[in-house]
């Protein structure tokens, strides 16, 4: 067969180490930005010596901070970081924080732009019942991500919003809102509590597995999906053994953006479907669930990547190349990281599987594994699962 595919790198700036935060001004300088707003939560808001580093830096660019983000973006705090950036005349976001920091940023930012009801701007399905993102015309903010975790969302174009009345899952795409770059600060990689950099870490670990599962063959993405996977695997333990150390967790946070970036190439997955649509339901972040699902949905697509499973196994050095042999080996991973077994154990209770399975169904990164699942298969591996 032919090799054939298109790669397409976005700019995208990376600093990493004890200065990295020195570059903020010249960043905003160089998009012609000079009001910045940060967005975080309150968590970020207690560790005021580390917040002070990024207030510092941004000097007299800051014009507000919005300190509202909640855990999975709910639509009622997106609205309020809009009206914030907008009463506050941003011109440029500084996300500071983990993945709810990074995605209410961007959610908020694409509804400031495009003035309009969050409905007509998400991801939905056409009259051909195809999932569909709908063109998103408007000028957005420059943004930046400070983090506290390790969040393949640094590197994205796309932004869940979960509305708490319906409990469903809106999904915002914008190539304009993807981050100009990433700041890893030590001393903000260390607020985070190891088990949330822990959790953060599980789904950078299960979307470079499920990327390298995709259909979509492209060997740079292969590549960047490859190294976060040896990465997590080298320096997550060492969140155990040394948990007040930073280095391992500006490792882990450079396995992000590669797993980010990659999988940006190869697609979404089974088990990330099933994690947004089961996590808010369970007692657990998402990257936990994400990689309980993992083998499972791993079983389910062996039939469809028997050949992207013998390139898994040359990456963790496996003589046995068979699906059987590297599915094991993930699962013994899991149970080294120490990741619940079951669904049950995570607060989930059998009658939400039936919610879940069809808000999943309903979830972009379901279409682009290497097996599109129907609500039977979706059912039956929530149940096998629980």
């Amino acid at each position: 067969m032919d090799l054939k595919f298109r790669h397409t790198s976005p700019a995208f700036r990376t600093f990493c180490g004890d200065d990295a935060l020195a570059s903020l001004p010249r960043e905003l300088a160089r998009v012609g930005a000079r009001r910045a707003v940060i967005v975080c939560g309150p968590s970020i808001v207690k560790h005021t010596e580390s917040l002070n580093r990024v207030h510092d830096a941004l000097g007299e660019h800051l014009v507000g901070q919005f300190d509202g983000v909640a855990e999975h973006s709910p639509l009622p705090v997106v609205e309020q970081a809009r009206r914030f950036l907008a009463d506050h005349d941003a011109e440029a976001v500084i996300a500071v924080g983990g993945g709810s920091a990074v995605v209410t940023a961007r959610a908020a930012s694409i509804l400031l732009a495009e003035q309009r009801d969050i409905r007509q701007l998400c991801t939905r399905r056409d009259t051909d019942g195809k999932l569909v993102s709908p063109r998103l015309t408007a000028p957005k903010l420059p943004q930046w991500v400070v983090p506290s975790t390790p969040t393949t969302a640094y590197a994205k174009a796309g932004s869940a919003v979960r509305d708490p009345e319906t409990g469903e899952r809106l999904a915002l795409y914008d190539p304009k809102t993807r981050a100009q770059g990433v700041l890893l600060d030590p001393a903000m990689a260390l607020t985070a509590p190891a088990r949330l950099t822990w959790s953060a870490a599980l789904n950078v670990f299960a979307m470079a597995v499920e990327g390298l599962q995709s259909r979509h063959i492209d060997p740079l993405a292969d590549a960047q999906l490859a190294h976060a996977l040896r990465t997590v695997i080298a320096w997550l333990p060492h969140l155990h053994t040394d948990p007040d150390a930073a280095r391992p967790r500006l490792h882990l946070m450079l396995a992000a953006l590669m797993s980010g970036q990659g999988s940006d190439h190869s697609g979404g997955g089974l088990a990330q479907a099933l994690s947004h649509a089961v996590g808010p339901r369970s007692s657990a972040g998402n990257g936990v669930v994400e990689a309980l699902l993992l083998p499972h949905a791993m079983r389910f697509n062996a039939g469809a990547v028997g050949h992207r499973l013998t390139m898994l196994a040359d990456v963790l050095g496996l003589p046995d190349r068979s699906a059987e042999s590297v599915i094991g080996k993930f699962e013994r991973l899991l149970e080294v990281f120490e990741v619940p077994g079951r669904l049950r154990d995570l607060g989930v209770s059998e009658k939400d599987l039936v919610e879940a399975a069809g808000h999943a169904l309903e979830d972009w990164a379901i279409t682009s594994g290497p097996r599109v699942p129907d609500r039977i298969d979706v059912l039956a591996l929530l149940t096998n699962a629980w």
